[in-house]
């Protein structure tokens, strides 16, 4: 199971991005950190610099055909980056036509209501967003942890850091029928 974890260059909530990444390596599958540059992404303890973590790949370097699945982690600048950047945004969009499922947790679906692949979808997110998700004709709902698969790609949602446990379980149950 190879696993694409798309975050902008600064700005991932680190948590959000480092437990579902050891959730992925614990259960047998590759990490790939994939951002907008290469070299190194800052993350972020909410506003307070925290690690910084190599780039595996660019998003120009990427197809979804390399990766079984997408994780979006959070963090307010990480998503609101990624969705003014157009090559993160067709990757994204890309990855969900080809029915990968998905992962996003916190401010993340904001790359997701960019990609316009929301329409008719029930996700969570941090409570902010529910208006943003709602707008693009998705239904918003304040649970742990929403799944749906209304779609090609199943998405796996969560609400913020506190959510990682069950959101990383769903994730794994979600990401091994693909690789399986």
């Amino acid at each position: 199971m190879k696993v694409a974890f798309l975050v902008a260059p600064e700005g991932v909530e680190q948590v959000e991005l480092t437990s579902p990444w050891q959730a992925v390596q614990d259960a047998g599958g590759t990490p790939r950190l994939v951002s907008t540059r290469g070299g190194q992404v800052q993350a972020f303890n909410h506003l307070d610099r925290a690690d910084t973590f190599p780039v595996d790949q660019t998003v120009a370097e990427a197809t979804a055909g390399e990766y079984d699945a997408l994780v979006l982690p959070g963090g307010v600048a990480n998503p609101d980056f990624l969705r003014t950047d157009r090559g993160a945004v067709d990757f994204v969009r890309e990855m969900c036509r080809a029915g990968r499922p998905v992962a996003v947790i916190c401010h993340g679906p904001w790359t997701l209501v960019e990609a316009d692949v929301v329409r008719g979808r029930t996700l969570t997110s941090w409570p902010s967003l529910q208006t943003d998700i709602r707008n693009a004709g998705g239904n918003w709902v304040d649970q742990e942890v929403a799944l749906c698969r209304e779609g090609p790609a199943v998405f796996v949602s969560s609400r913020k850091p506190a959510d990682l446990p069950a959101f990383n379980r769903a994730m794994l149950e979600q990401f091994s029928r693909v690789a399986a």
